[in-house]
């Protein structure tokens, strides 16, 4: 093959294409930004204190929590407190569910709960989740969010998948769940 081949210069033009478009895909990353935040909501006809009882006691998310379901053979340890600031979850399930570990790091009774998450596979990552009740005459308001800081590799996965929509359809799943659990 003779380097000024049409052949050649065609190779070459392609792979300056990709590494162009590497680039510019590498540079776009870098200036996605450098939190994240999915929040879901939904109104539920109970009181506070029956909603929190479902969720501030980590044996109790298997009758709601959309990630129970997708894998019910998966594995589950609890330790500390059965409920409160210290009570944590372990899970290891399958590619869906993943492995990780979750803890209370703040609990206001009938208000709110904070929760460390921490995420082993099948992707490394630390986040918080946090649970806010709100009274609202008869019913409660329940506001489910996760966050957290992303690193450039979480960056970078971003820009070809969305948390929002990888995340956001499971918060409301669970929260229609924990409605039907509560209202009943």
């Amino acid at each position: 093959m003779m380097a000024g081949s049409p052949l050649m210069t065609g190779l070459l033009a392609a792979g300056l294409v990709l590494l162009v478009a590497a680039g510019a895909v590498a540079g776009y990353a870098a200036t996605r930004p450098d939190t994240f935040r999915i929040e879901r909501s939904i109104r539920i006809a109970a009181p506070p204190e029956k909603i929190f009882a479902l969720i501030g006691d980590f044996k109790n998310w298997e009758a709601w929590s959309p990630w129970e379901k997708k894998d019910p053979d998966m594995k589950r340890l609890y330790s500390g407190p059965p409920r409160g600031k210290g009570a944590s979850y372990e899970w290891e399930g399958d590619r869906r569910i993943g492995h990780g570990r979750m803890e209370i790091a703040e609990s206001v009774p009938a208000r709110k709960l904070e929760i460390d998450l921490e995420f082993f596979s099948p992707m490394e990552a630390r986040n918080k989740a946090e649970f806010r009740l709100t009274p609202e005459g008869e019913a409660t308001h329940v506001t489910w969010a996760m966050y957290g800081t992303q690193t450039y590799a979480g960056k970078l996965i971003s820009v070809f998948m969305s948390m929002e929509k990888m995340v956001g359809p499971d918060f409301e799943a669970g929260l229609s769940a924990l409605k039907a659990v509560a209202e009943n």
